[in-house]
């Protein structure tokens, strides 16, 4: 049974940085080297120099992140709040044009071993844990919600959601992605019961922040050792983490595209031959027709796209026995993830690559960019996906299988720096 409990959440001092927009920035492991050179110069004050500090020569980026935790709070840039609670969280965002709205609450999620209700869907690397067990360690704080999805069906996020309408937010800003965030504070003593009392019997399937999570457990088992009285309620027991609903309509999962690096070589004839053994290829020289087919077709059937040479393909599995063969040492559930398909068929079996390096492999959501790097570098070649569905998520989740690294994108992100944990508190 998982268990749930408010804290004193740290935050900015709205009366001391007015412009909080300009302060917060996205999960560390979505920032690019672009992207983490624009929000060091958007602000001294900007979170990004807490949680994903410049490499400079001679310094301990992790010693200089603690430091400038503790230099905040002393200058209350950074002040906690004085009692327990939850907070209510609205991102307002467009999709496709259209307006989309997804709430959710943050809260402390415990990090209790004995629990079988938490759930973990996609495997980890050793040097993202790495990095963030050296910061977790040096600014003992959890600096970034980890993003976790249940069953709503008792309409929890609705009821607080409802509670709140005549409540104004203590946060309320636009990013520069124009998605609006919004922030209550729930304090409340009988709502805090009546939330935690509610979650008990639920299935919490981690969406986001698989490598925050693991380390917390590690440093929680490196605490646990080092602690004498233990009770469980402990800091270091728990994590901070955001709840939304998996029945949601708003919750937005986009696909993550592949690009190959495959070198000037490669013979298309023959590549084109081997995939007609386990796929009716389709030729569609319109982009836009293309993704509507592909989106189309994903609703029945398994289908990838491929694009190379200015063309587009359209790539349906003949015969979903041939995964029995191929995936066999997964259960269903995973053996009907076109993700593992592409793998295991394509990327592993017909070209040969080494997914466990996966040097030979770019990852983003963005299929424009690739496609446009395709057409200037004919060693690249493209492959494109459907979104993977949440219920998928959760039903190769049960079966104690993770999914293949880089298979979901959650949209929009939860940000960094709105609320934080500290431990000690």
């Amino acid at each position: 049974m998982p268990k749930i409990r408010p804290f004193k959440a740290v935050i900015y001092n709205q009366e001391a940085v007015k412009k909080l927009s300009s302060l917060v920035c996205p999960p560390y492991d979505v920032i690019s080297p672009a992207e983490q050179e624009y929000y060091h110069n958007q602000s001294p004050y900007n979170f990004i120099h807490i949680l994903l500090g410049k490499d400079i020569p001679g310094e301990d980026k992790y010693r200089r992140s603690s430091v400038l935790f503790k230099d905040w709070f002393k200058n209350k840039i950074l002040i906690q709040q004085e009692t327990p609670a939850i907070y209510f969280y609205a991102q307002q965002y467009s999709l496709k044009g259209e307006k989309r709205t997804r709430t959710g609450f943050i809260a402390l999620l415990d990090l209790d071993e004995k629990s079988a209700s938490v759930f973990a869907h996609e495997y980890t690397r050793a040097a993202p844990k790495e990095d963030r067990q050296r910061l977790l360690k040096s600014v003992k704080a959890n600096l970034s919600p980890i993003f976790a999805v249940f069953s709503d069906k008792d309409r929890i996020v609705r009821r607080l959601e409802q509670y709140l309408k005549d409540e104004q937010p203590f946060v309320d800003i636009t990013d520069e992605a124009k998605i609006n965030h919004k922030l209550w504070k729930i304090d409340s003593p009988d709502i805090l019961s009546k939330i935690q009392n509610s979650m008990k019997d639920k299935n919490i399937f981690i969406a986001d922040g698989h490598h925050r999570y693991e380390v917390a457990c590690a440093y929680r088992d490196e605490m646990k050792k080092k602690t004498e009285g233990l009770t469980g309620e402990e800091d270091f027991n728990y994590i901070l983490a955001y709840f939304t609903s998996t029945e949601s309509r708003d919750l937005t999962i986009l696909p993550v595209h592949r690009l190959v690096k495959l070198g000037p070589k490669i013979e298309m004839h023959g590549f084109l031959t081997s995939l007609r053994e386990y796929f009716d290829l389709e030729e569609v020289k319109d982009k836009t027709k293309f993704f509507f087919l592909m989106e189309k077709g994903g609703r029945t059937e398994h289908v990838l796209g491929m694009y190379k040479d200015k063309k587009y393909w359209l790539l349906r599995l003949k015969n979903i026995k041939i995964l029995d063969k191929m995936i066999a040492d997964k259960p269903k559930e995973y053996r009907l993830l076109d993700v593992a398909i592409l793998n295991s068929l394509v990327l592993k079996k017909i070209l040969g690559l080494n997914l466990e390096t996966n040097e030979e492999i770019m990852f983003s959501q963005n299929a424009d960019d690739f496609i446009e790097r395709v057409d200037k570098n004919k060693s690249y070649l493209a492959f494109l996906l459907n979104p993977v569905k949440i219920e998928q998520i959760t039903s190769v989740a049960l079966t104690g299988n993770r999914m293949p690294p880089k298979s979901t994108y959650f949209y929009p992100k939860v940000l960094s720096g709105l609320v934080i944990n500290k431990f000690g508190a």
